[in-house]
């Protein structure tokens, strides 16, 4: 069931030079910004020889976040996407900055994989394209990273993120401010040093448009039309004459040029290198600009989600048919699993249609492990998952999905549930608890229907499954499963009582979804 759609949403990208926030109104499935707030936080220059974001910069950054907290306080859950990037990815004390990130800005905070940074990137953009039919190159020039893709009116075909970016690449060729045309060169083939693995791919899958979407590029494109280079999209030419120009200057503070802001120019010319390393690398001849980018792509990835048509469905079930899980097996224990959420889910504080959403997504995914070795299956179903590249998922929400599917047997990963952020631990145990137990009653793969049972929360910490004395009888392998699970579940400080029912369920209730 699609859930209700708010009226406002809002789309917050924590990036490696800027923080962005855009709050847009949606109505008859259309977005249309109505808010945007941007600050120069410069997240990938506050980091130190210790790969740590520095107290200054983290006080800065939580001075914005508040204030777009403010912008957000009647926002209801659900309504605001915020995502890290290059810099968060990649930070030493990342998690510890988002603890108090998320505190300021009263709303969840996900640190994207690049490859999901450039989906949500080219989503984006191809919402703002009028031509359709054209395969297209899209790029995006971030703080700390690089992303490139192509693809197509059905989306992405191929996607790269590279790590060079305007700041990263400013900081490692002109840390001193200092400019030299050995310098920039150095900076260039470093550059062409990252694309080289990926170009002939590009080139092969070929594009008919190429479009910048960042502000390193339309920054690029305001400086080489106002200098008469260019008449309207970037062209080679005047990227080579905007590099050449650079070169004149001795000192980054002494970089001027109209139509460059103040702000920009400490990171310019490490994105109007990285830019022209590209044009030449994938022989580029002229670029378009979009005003569309990454926070637009979440918007319409949000919506999408609110809508009932949330491209981690699509994520799950091409991995469920990779890796040849037996679908009929993660049927049964979806339904069950699912049948004893309805049970206690409002009892154990939990939201039903979230709850459901990734119990389900366990089910479908807690054998994909089989498939590479029986032994410690559950493992490596979830390195499978928390490590491969799910469109629509964040890398908590990957976390959080592999969590659970480590859990589903034997003893429980009481010290992986410690590393997990704290919004997500407690539910990760709870539905572990439930995905188990769905587990233990599947464990003859019948295609039988089960018995009715009961599941009933008799205290905050304390569970009570009921079930047919003589469907126990007839199960002992099953009835000797679940004892066990008694001693696993004490160590999440979960106490399960298994008692027996005193009659044989109506016909109505032996139908339910199970």
């Amino acid at each position: 069931m699609p859930r209700s759609t708010p009226e406002l949403a809002a789309a917050i990208d924590l990036g490696s030079n800027s923080f962005h926030m855009i709050v847009a109104r949606i109505q008859d499935g259309q977005v249309s910004v109505m808010d945007r707030i941007r600050d120069s936080i410069r997240l990938g220059s506050g980091i130190d020889e210790n790969n740590v974001i520095n107290e200054e910069t983290q006080a800065q950054a939580l001075e914005c976040l508040k204030k777009f907290g403010q912008r957000l306080a009647d926002f209801p859950p659900g309504s605001v996407r915020a995502v890290g990037t290059n810099t968060l990815r990649n930070a030493a004390n990342s998690g510890a900055f988002l603890a108090q990130a998320e505190e300021a800005l009263g709303h969840p905070i996900d640190i994207i994989s690049g490859v999901e940074e450039a989906r949500l990137i080219y989503l984006g953009v191809a919402h703002s394209l009028a031509v359709a039919s054209q395969q297209r190159l899209v790029m995006d020039i971030g703080g700390g990273s690089t992303e490139l893709i192509i693809g197509g009116d059905n989306g992405p075909i191929y996607m790269e993120s590279m790590e060079m970016g305007c700041v990263s690449v400013s900081r490692k060729f002109f840390a001193d401010g200092k400019i030299s045309t050995k310098r920039i060169e150095k900076a260039r083939i470093f550059a062409r040093t990252e694309l080289e693995p990926h170009v002939r791919t590009f080139l092969r899958l070929g594009w008919d448009q190429a479009i910048g979407a960042s502000g390193t590029i339309r920054a690029v494109k305001k400086v080489v039309t106002a200098a008469g280079w260019a008449s309207d999209n970037i062209t080679l030419d005047s990227l080579k004459q905007l590099v050449e120009k650079l070169a004149t200057f001795d000192q980054i503070s002494n970089i001027e040029f109209d139509g460059l802001s103040e702000e920009r120019i400490p990171v310019f010319i490490g994105g109007a290198i990285v830019l022209l390393a590209t044009f030449e690398a994938l022989g580029i001849k002229q670029m378009e600009v979009s005003d569309r980018a990454l926070r637009e792509g979440l918007l319409h990835d949000l919506l999408g989600r609110l809508q009932d048509k949330d491209v981690r469905d699509a994520s799950i079930a091409h991995l469920a048919e990779r890796y040849h899980s037996d679908q009929a097996q993660a049927e049964r224990v979806k339904q069950t699993a699912l049948y004893a959420l309805q049970q206690i889910c409002d009892k154990l504080g939990m939201d039903y249609e979230e709850s459901e959403q990734w119990l389900g997504w366990a089910a479908d995914l807690h054998e994909i492990g089989l498939d590479i070795a029986h032994n410690r299956h559950h493992y490596h179903a979830a390195y499978i998952i928390e490590h491969s590249d799910l469109a629509g998922f964040s890398q908590f929400e990957q976390r959080f999905l592999a969590a659970l599917v480590r859990s589903q047997r034997r003893k429980l990963p009481v010290k992986l549930y410690k590393e997990l952020p704290k919004r997500i631990s407690k539910p990760v145990k709870r539905l572990s608890a439930i995905l188990r137990l769905a587990v233990i009653l599947h464990r003859s793969r019948s295609d039988t229907p089960l018995p009715d049972f009961n599941l009933e929360v008799k205290e905050k910490n304390n569970i009570e499954l009921c079930l047919e004395p003589a469907w126990l009888e007839q199960h002992p392998l099953t009835h000797a499963d679940l004892e066990e699970e008694i001693n696993y579940l004490k160590s999440i400080d979960l106490t399960l009582g298994l008692c027996q029912q005193d009659q044989e369920p109506s016909a109505k209730d032996s139908n339910k979804a199970r």
